[in-house]
């Protein structure tokens, strides 16, 4: 009885041990992944991992308060300005739903911002008063050559008339004289009175040149019957006598074809105290996807964009004035790829390093070189390695500022191209005659790489894809620390969220850095799938903040002149290494051209730190800056906030 029992209970024994083997053989991968990213997970947490890699979080705002995030700054109030605009979304745009938000990553809170229009794809960049200046946006989304319903296309409309200027309204009609389709203008349009040339000699009257202006028009009806395949004369219908006579419109081709973004004339100034978009003078030029540059006399150079035709703005370029709030041309013309990447020098020239986001042709404005304003004279700096590979690259001023040494990063080939590079390029503008050389290699080819120097004076570099917008599920979930002063480029913690097209990063005053935005064309690999906008903001905190706490600092001015010193309290004041004086960010699309991190001089006496900053106002642009104390550990304290007058 007892041997027939315990040979029952062996034979239990051996096929519940068979279940259990045959189990695991069929969930074997799911055990393994499951107790991988357990081990891994784990391993991640460690102190001792975090103080080398550092470590990233997630940051899911409540699902009223999510948006499209293109455009992202820090204020001097520690608040983060995220602007969506319509957010590459055409349902917004057409319901006119545009959005802001202002986050408090301290405190943690968020709120909506009325939004006054779509500031989708606009520029920006801070100003001396605090507040940031926004020009520019969307006036039409991009339509497919499959989409569009009514022929159309540039319409330029000449005025023979040396005595007067002539405005002709939003849906003025223009008639075809050999082909008889009428299109109708979508703006207003001024059109300047005819300029009389004389003879500089012998003071005779030679001839009119005809004053122009540029329009957007469309086929009053539907359909590829309308379309026209050459350049016509136009008669303006309306116009009677004299004006009948000097007015006419000329274009080539009006077809069904594809139609670019088009941009808006708008400009604002974002006031951080009151949290409100105040409205200022419009540009000259309407511009999608601007670059705003601070210039030597605190004035703001705009660059490049699409006009309010959908075309690259040709080469006119115009300056705001923060004392009068009003544009002007700048005197000479220089044409670039919108969001070109736009440096002011510390001898107040221009650096172009070629980096650019996008749209304009592939053989003009593409090359690096330094730029006067005034005289228009463009000095080319040679050997950028993959020059062909300048689009959505990135390009940082690296710390410190004084040095005058930038880096560009990866990038890709023009338009939807499969090419991307793996390079860094260093260029050090002091040299008597600079050169781009290569630093160290990203692995792999990289567009829409996002970077930001730090106050140790590494610079982050994180994400981007391998192809265009993440195309083939391309998203590279790596990041690195760069060190200028080692030239040694280290892998650190992977970040948890791929970041690619309409991404951008933003060094907060606590040290750590925050990532925002990517737009996927695609959500799989096969491509098959439409991408969906990542909403979710991720926090990096560097390994320098899981070493302990860092130096305090506080009292102190909240204004330090150029040339003058500032004196503040610190309990740890004999530890410190480095002063900086790091300026806030404004990006989107892989372009920030206001961070940089200038070094201070100081000197230290008990527990007071006593700092001085740089005489040149081309380094020091006016404005609100982050006054960060390093130790001897590489650690950074909190910073203090200060204002260069």
């Amino acid at each position: 009885m007892n041997d027939r029992a315990g040979r029952r209970r062996a034979r239990r024994l051996a096929i519940g041990t068979v279940v259990v083997l045959a189990v695991a053989g069929m969930n074997g991968p799911w055990l393994y992944r499951v107790g991988s990213e357990k081990y891994h997970q784990y391993r991640i947490s460690r102190p001792e991992y975090m103080a080398e890699n550092g470590r990233w979080e997630i940051v899911e705002f409540p699902p009223e308060y999510r948006q499209n995030t293109i455009h992202a700054a820090l204020l001097h109030t520690g608040k983060i300005l995220l602007v969506a605009g319509s957010g590459n979304n055409q349902d917004n745009f057409d319901a006119k739903r545009f959005d802001t938000r202002l986050w408090d990553p301290a405190e943690g809170t968020i709120e909506k911002v009325p939004t006054p229009n779509d500031l989708f794809c606009t520029g920006h960049t801070q100003l001396a008063n605090g507040r940031l200046l926004i020009a520019g946006g969307t006036k039409r989304y991009e339509k497919l050559a499959g989409d569009v319903k009514k022929a159309g296309g540039l319409m330029i409309v000449y005025n023979e008339n040396p005595d007067k200027p002539i405005t002709l309204p939003a849906g003025t009609k223009f008639t075809g004289k050999e082909n008889g389709r009428t299109f109708v203008s979508k703006d207003p349009v001024l059109v300047p009175r005819a300029k009389k040339v004389f003879d500089k000699k012998t003071g005779r009257f030679l001839r009119n040149d005809p004053g122009f202006g540029r329009i957007y028009v469309e086929a009053a009806k539907e359909g590829a019957k309308y379309e026209t395949g050459t350049q016509d004369n136009y008669s303006v219908q309306g116009l009677t006598g004299a004006d009948a006579r000097n007015t006419y419109g000329i274009a080539q081709k009006l077809a069904l074809d594809k139609k670019d973004f088009q941009g808006i004339r708008d400009a604002y100034e974002f006031d951080p105290v009151a949290e409100k978009y105040v409205k200022v003078d419009p540009m000259k030029e309407a511009r999608w996807y601007p670059t705003l540059t601070t210039l030597s006399d605190g004035k703001v150079l705009s660059v490049s964009g699409l006009d309010d035709i959908g075309q690259l703005v040709p080469g006119k370029n115009e300056v705001f004035d923060p004392e009068t709030k009003q544009w002007t041309y700048t005197e000479k013309e220089r044409q670039f790829p919108t969001y070109p990447a736009l440096f002011l020098m510390q001898n107040g020239k221009i650096f172009y390093s070629g980096a650019n986001a996008g749209y304009g042709p592939d053989d003009v404005g593409r090359d690096p070189g330094i730029w006067d304003v005034t005289s228009n004279r463009f000095t080319e700096v040679p050997g950028m390695s993959d020059a062909n590979m300048l689009e959505t690259a990135n390009t940082v001023l690296l710390p410190p500022a004084q040095d005058e040494t930038y880096m560009v990063i990866g990038g890709g080939g023009v338009g939807e191209s499969r090419l991307s590079s793996a390079k860094t390029r260093i260029v050090d503008l002091k040299a008597a005659d600079p050169r781009f050389v290569d630093g160290p290699s990203l692995g792999k080819g990289t567009r829409y790489p996002q970077a930001s120097v730090l106050p140790d004076d590494r610079v982050l570099i994180s994400g981007g894809s391998e192809d265009y917008r993440g195309r083939g599920d391309s998203d590279i979930l790596e990041a690195r620390l760069y060190d200028p002063e080692t030239g040694e480029l280290d892998r650190v913690a992977d970040p948890l969220v791929g970041r690619n097209y309409h991404a951008g990063s933003i060094l907060l005053p606590d040290g750590r850095v925050m990532f925002f935005g990517s737009d996927s064309l695609f959500g799989d690999k096969a491509n098959t799938k439409p991408g969906k906008f990542e909403q979710r903001i991720e926090i990096y905190t560097p390994p320098y903040l899981h070493r302990g706490s860092g130096p305090s600092l506080s009292g102190g001015p909240r204004t330090i002149a150029r040339g003058a010193s500032g004196t503040f309290t610190s309990r740890h004041a004999a530890s410190i290494t480095k002063v900086r004086l790091i300026r806030p960010s404004a990006s989107t699309h892989v372009t920030d051209v206001d961070q940089r991190s200038i070094a201070l001089d100081f000197v230290t006496s008990g527990d007071k730190v006593t700092v001085t900053v740089p005489q040149n106002r081309n380094l020091v642009q006016a404005g609100w800056y982050m006054l960060f104390v390093v130790d001897d550990r590489g650690v950074p304290g909190d910073a203090r906030w200060v204002r260069v007058p």
